[in-house]
Formats: C-alpha cells, structure tokens, sequence
C-alpha cells in the first residue's frame, strides 16, 4: 500500500511538473508572440532624431500627441526660429518648453537639485549636459538624463496637457524652475507670472510677445497640478523667473501641465477633461496607441528595414507641425479683429466642439503634399483644418494662408488655402455651405483679399501686385511701388497666382458659376505672359513689359520666390500641355526636363540645407530642388507629358537619394515644413501623386514607382467605403524601378492615372515591375 500510494503521489508529482512545464511553456510562448508584436509596432519603426542637426523650432517634437496643443520636448538651443529647440549635436539641456509652434514658444522649465553652493545662481545657471546613450525618445514620450543633477526625467502629454515624472535624487533637494521670462526659439516670452493656488497647485500667464511674422502678442494660461506638496515657490527679481521647491524624498515627482490661450480656468478645465488621474505609464501608453492607430493607416510589406523605418518616420512628420489652439470646450483665442477677444467653435447635438481651430504655417506647396495624403487616408484630419480655415474667415473676413495665434500671419504668398480647401470638396470631404465657402475663396482673389499681400505684408496690399496681374496679366519684378513684406518676386507670383485662379475655376464650374468659371480660367493662362520663348524660361519682366537683363535661369529669388528660373519654369501643374507647347512641343519638353533631372541627380536633387547653401553656393543653383516647395512635382510631369517611364525612373530615384536617408544629420535638405515634406516622401513612396492637387472633378491620382511589394490603406468608412485600398508589385526592385502593366481589380489602366471615387471603394492596384532595360527592349 505505502509503495503504491508513493508511485502515486509521484505520478501525481510528475504530472504536476508536465502541467507546470506546459503552462510555462505556452506562457513562454505567449510572452515570446507578444515580444513579437511589440516589435512590430509601427511607432518602433518612427526615427524621432530623423534630420535634428538641422531643426527648426517646430521641427522636433517627442512627448506629444497628434498637432497636440502641447508639444513638450527638450531644447538644446532656445534662439532663433532656425537652428533652435532640439538639436542633436549640441549636449546641454536648457529647459523642457510645452510649445513648439509656427510663432509660438512658450513656458519652459527645468528640474533642478538644490544646495547651498548654487542657492545664489540657480535661476540663471541651471543647463545640464546629457547623453544619448541615456536617451529614449518614441512617439509621445521622452525620457533623458540631467547629467548634472542626477535626475531622470521622463515626458509625455495628452492633446493640451504636459505630463512629468521627474526621479530626483533622494538625499537631495528638489526643484522645478520656471523659466517664464525668456527667449524660445523665435519668441520673447515676457511679462510671467506664476501664483500658488493650493498647497498642490499654482497656475500663472506668461506673454508671448509680436515677432516680425505674427503681429500681435499672444498670452499664455497656464495651470500645474502635482501629486505633492511644495514647501515653498522663490520669484527672482532679476529675472522675473520662479522656483519650486521640495523636501527631499524618494518618489518620483508627478506633474500636469494644461496650457490655454484662453484663460487659467480653460487651462484647469483642459487638465480635468483630458488628465483626471495620475497614472504616467498609462498615459504613454495611451499616447503610443493614439500614433499608432494613425500611422497604421498604411501598412507596408517588403523594402528595406531602413526604408520602411524612414517611410514611418515621414509619415509621422505628415501629422504634426501644426498645432491645435482651442481648449476642450471649444474656446479659442481671436485676434483676427482690433482688439482680442475669446471664440468659441460651435458645439455639436452633445456639446462637443465640432472640429478644433489650428496654429498652422502656410499651405504654400500643400497642393502636392498634404492634399493628397490627408485627402486619402486622413480625411477627418483635412475637415478640421478647412473648417478652422473658414472659421478665421467668419472671424476677420479672409481665409488665411498661415495662421498664428489665432490671427493672420500673411506667411508666403497668393491664396494657397484655395487648392487645399477645393481639393476636399472635390473629394467629397467637405459637402456642406458650398456656395458660402466659393465666396470666402473668392474674396482671396479679388481686390482687398489675401492675393493682394506680399508675405508678412500686415499694414499694406501693395506686395503681391495683384492689380497688376489682373490689368496685365503678370505681377511685374520689381514692383514699383516699393518694397512691402517679402517674397515679392514677380514671375513666381504670376504662376501660383494663374494656378490658384484654375483651382478657383474648378469650384466656380461645380456650382454653376459660368461667367467666374470663364474668368478665372482665362487668368489662369497668365503664367504665358512671363514665359520668354527665345530663352525657354520662365523670366521676370518689369512694369513695362521688359525682360529683367542679364538673366540667369540659375539665380536665386530674382524674380522666383525660394527658387530660380529653372526650378519654377515648371510651376503650370494645371496646363502642363500649354507649358509643353510654348516649348516647342512634347519632346522638347521632356527633353529639357529630364537634362534638369541628370544635372540635379549629381547634388542628390537638393539644394542643401541652409547651413550647406552658406558653404555651398552652388547648391542652390540647381536645376530641380527637393529640399523646397517650387519644383517638387517636377518627376510626375513626365507622366502628364506622355512619358510615364520617366515619372518613374526619377521619381524613384528622388525618393531613394533626397528622402533616403536616416541619421541625425540628413532626411529632408532644406525646409521640412509641417509635415509638407513628410507627406512628399510619403506619396512617392506609395508610388500616388496629384499634379493639380486633387481640385479638379476627378480628383485624378497620376501612378508612380512604390518602392514597396505592397501597400495597404485603411480608408475611413466615416467618409469612404470600409474597405483598404491595395498597391502591389510585382517582380520589385532596386533596378525594376518601372511599371510595365497596371490592373486596378483586374481592369487594366492603360494611362497610368487613377480616379478618387474609384481609390475609395477600395480594392486592389496591381504594378507589374520591369527595369529600363527590359522596358527598351
């Protein structure tokens, strides 16, 4: 009996153990599968640090979310709207500021540990150097070591909240200064002040003064929160500044930040609607699922690992930049009139705010960037900003085309929020008060609207000479009455002008408007007044019709706005035919182009950054630039001219040497702005584009080369069907770069362009690959 009971008891032993074993096992295995899934989390694939030794202010950005209201991120350098926020070769942190904005910093602070030695210099020597060895950066989050105080800080938000978890060192005393009074990138916060309203909580203003491009002042609310108490705050009186100090402890330090241009008691309401608890990690996680959710909106299969990590990293660029300024309750700040006063978005059937209202750079160049990509695959994204967009026009009478601080910045020039808004109704995005919106763009184009100022032209009309344009046909280089704002280059602004006056023309023929649809379509052949035949260039003329003299089609900004003759001859995406007849036909066209493309295939199709343009003058004399905004639809007009083979070969090429890379130093060799160049690298990287920025009827799509096997689009059924849209290659490579066959769902499509309403229904788009070679023979 005894041994019979022992055999069973070890059996029972045994089979235990097998139990045991096999449960640790498939535990092991799920562990191992969900490790696997980790991995392949798209926001794994986003290279934060992409191209940072060239950054702009509103450039870089980490702990935030989605055009997040909040954008808080560390910043290595604090001056200048060029070269400042974070820079990746410089090893001290200055501060972590909440807002990287177009024209807008503001509130920036700095933990610090407290002693004897530095209780007499803290508020104006507290920098920390830092490694990137110790750095971690995702979407949405974070995290850094402050070398000289020991502290890890980690970083994250929700939409108009900073999150901070500073762990300070324990047997030291711990701070937080804010550094109210200070310049931050293109800003000089002022006039800060800060006020304790609970042994937990403070909130302060601080003023964010007129810079040259946004003129008027802007205040900044804010409200902080803290999971403990402060023993005391110390104001500076030389620096306006303010500390916050502690006991020393070992937990962490917790701290919520709510900004609002509105008021402290939006910026507290932020906080209660967005951050009520206290849990950072769920937070971060929460950020992460938010990214990403929209980056898996298109899934890539085959390429390089590099190639999709930069194909991530520039769709991650397409959807920040520009940044949202009304709290949660719809509230936004209006200083589009004399004196400033509080909006308020209208509410929705359950009180929510019907769409956000946006801080945004220009659109200048949107028509080929994201038009098409928010367009396709973010079209709720693209509502919001028109009608943010048309909400400034209720508000200060004219559309803008780049607005800052909840008022008009006249950045750039023409009416480049035309394209961008008559593209979403063509698309079928924006449905509704068509006719109140064809008036607002209207008024853009006529006397007293936006065409008329040169940019940052805030007191005058004279700059944009379109009274010029409209009695001659072309705005003349220079323009006699003198110099008004910036970028009055003549030949450019007679072809965006004659291009936005054919965008126009489409809407005013969609609702029926005859004789506005003959008119703007007859000005939309003004680009042909500045075209001179005998040189085969675009060229400036002066007041009375002469040619500019001694001109060079190489020169910079001489008649041309961020570019030269050569790059902008280009600029008639709305009647390539016409262009390509004035130059002697098709052939010739295609000949002269694709000699731009070889001469500018030796500078890898850019001019540079700005930091090379000083070294490397030359840089900026070439022919086809995609570091800027003028000519980066130039590979895709060879498809429009009959030569698709061209499209591809160099739009592939394109995206191989100018969108490329992944380092610090390079990704985009000149000016990213926005998400602008994102969107670009984007879109020829899914081998879709739109010459004429989706405005007409069709909404066309001309077909480039992916340089994917396959490309999957979710398509949003709140607007399109629910369903994905489907690119695949086949026989793809580095060398079969060309399509020699396309089926879209089996039908064959003989003229290499698509249609949106077709895109929308989803299915499937199949490009047959082939090499050059193969192609000639």
């Amino acid at each position: 009996m005894k041994i019979k009971n022992i055999l069973t008891l070890g059996f029972i032993t045994l089979s235990i153990l097998s139990i045991t074993f096999l449960s640790c096992k498939k535990e092991r295995e799920k562990e191992e599968q969900n490790t696997s899934e980790v991995e392949e989390y798209l926001t794994d694939k986003v290279y934060p640090i992409l191209d940072s030794e060239n950054s702009r202010w509103f450039f870089f950005t980490s702990a935030s979310r989605p055009f997040g209201m909040v954008n808080l991120s560390p910043d290595t350098e604090i001056k200048g709207a060029w070269g400042s926020g974070y820079r990746y070769a410089i090893d001290t942190i200055k501060g972590f500021s909440h807002i990287h904005a177009w024209q807008i910093s503001g509130l920036s602070i700095m933990p610090v540990t407290l002693s004897e030695e530095n209780s007499k210099t803290i508020f104006t020597d507290f920098y920390s150097k830092f490694s990137h060895q110790n750095e971690v950066i995702k979407p949405g989050y974070h995290k850094i070591e402050l070398e000289r105080y020991d502290i890890n800080a980690e970083l994250t938000s929700t939409k108009r909240v900073g999150f901070h978890k500073y762990s300070f060192p324990k047997e030291k005393n711990a701070g937080i200064l804010f550094n109210l009074n200070t310049v931050l990138g293109p800003c000089e916060n002022i006039n800060g002040v800060l006020e304790k309203t609970g042994d937990k909580e403070f909130s302060g203003k601080l003023i964010a003064a007129a810079t040259h491009r946004r003129p008027k002042p802007l205040t900044i609310y804010f409200k902080v929160e803290l999971n403990k108490a402060f023993k005391s705050i110390e104001r500076d009186d030389k620096t306006g500044n303010y500390l916050i100090q502690f006991e020393a402890s070992e937990e962490p330090i917790l701290m919520k930040t709510g900004i609002s241009y509105t008021s402290i008691e939006n910026a507290s309401n932020n906080i209660a609607s967005e951050l009520p608890q206290w849990n950072f990690d769920e937070i971060v996680k929460d950020s992460h699922n938010e990214w990403e959710g929209l980056l898996s909106r298109i899934k890539v299969k085959g390429g390089t690992d590099q190639e999709q990590r930069r194909f991530y990293t520039d769709l991650w660029h397409a959807l920040q930049g520009r940044r949202i300024i009304s709290d949660v309750n719809g509230a936004y700040p209006d200083n589009t009139g004399d004196t400033f006063k509080i909006g308020q978005i209208p509410l929705n059937e359950n009180g929510k705010p019907k769409f956000n209202h946006f801080n945004s750079d220009s659109f200048w160049g949107a028509q080929w960037t994201i038009n098409t990509l928010w367009g396709l695959v973010y079209p709720e994204i693209k509502e919001e900003f028109v009608h943010s967009l048309l909400q400034y026009a209720k508000d200060g009478g004219l559309i803008p085309r780049g607005p800052s601080g909840g008022n008009y910045t006249y950045v750039m020039t023409g009416a480049s929020s035309t394209p961008f808004i008559v593209s979403a109704i063509q698309q079928g995005i924006i449905k509704e008060d068509l006719e109140t919106i064809y008036q607002a763009l209207k008024k853009n184009h006529m006397s007293g609207g936006i065409m008329e100022k040169a940019g940052y032209e805030h007191k005058t009309n004279l700059g944009g000479g379109l009274k010029y344009y409209i009695e001659k046909g072309y705005v003349p280089y220079p323009i006699p009455e003198g110099n008004f704002g910036g970028h009055q280059d003549g030949a450019s602004l007679t072809m965006e002008y004659a291009y936005q006056d054919w965008t126009l023309a489409q809407l005013a023929m969609k609702l029926g408007h005859t004789e506005d649809y003959n008119y703007f379509l007859k000005r939309s052949k003004n680009y042909q007044n500045v075209y001179d035949k005998s040189l085969g260039w675009m060229r400036p003329k002066d007041v009375n019709g002469k040619w500019y003299k001694d001109f060079d089609p190489y020169q910079v900004e001489h008649g041309f706005i961020e570019s030269n003759g050569a790059q902008s001859t280009w600029f008639v995406p709305h009647d390539l035919e016409g262009l390509a007849t004035l130059m002697g036909g098709n052939e010739k066209a295609i000949e002269k182009l694709n000699n731009q493309f070889k001469t500018s295939e030796k500078l890898n199709f850019t001019a540079g950054t700005s930091h090379s343009q000083e070294g490397h003058p030359e840089y900026r004399r070439i022919p086809i630039n995609y570091g800027n905004q003028p000519s980066i639809q130039t590979a895709f007009i060879f498809n429009e001219l009959g030569r698709p083979d061209l499209t591809e070969y160099w739009s592939r090429k394109v995206a191989d040497k100018a969108f490329g890379g992944l380092s610090p130093s390079t990704g985009y060799n000149g000016d990213e702005d926005q998400g602008l160049m994102g969107s670009l690298a984007v879109l020829m990287k899914i081998g879709l584009f739109q010459m004429n920025g989706g405005t007409d009827s069709n909404s066309e799509y001309q077909i480039g080369s992916p340089i994917f096997d396959e490309v999957t689009i979710k398509l949003n059924p709140d607007y399109y069907s629910d369903n994905t849209f489907t690119i695949k290659t086949k026989n793809n490579g580095p060398t079969n770069t060309l399509v020699n066959k396309v089926l879209l769902n089996n039908k064959p499509i003989n003229n290499y362009q698509l249609i949106h309403s077709d895109v929308i229904k989803g299915g499937t788009l199949i490009l047959e690959m082939t090499s050059e070679e193969t192609l000639k023979n």
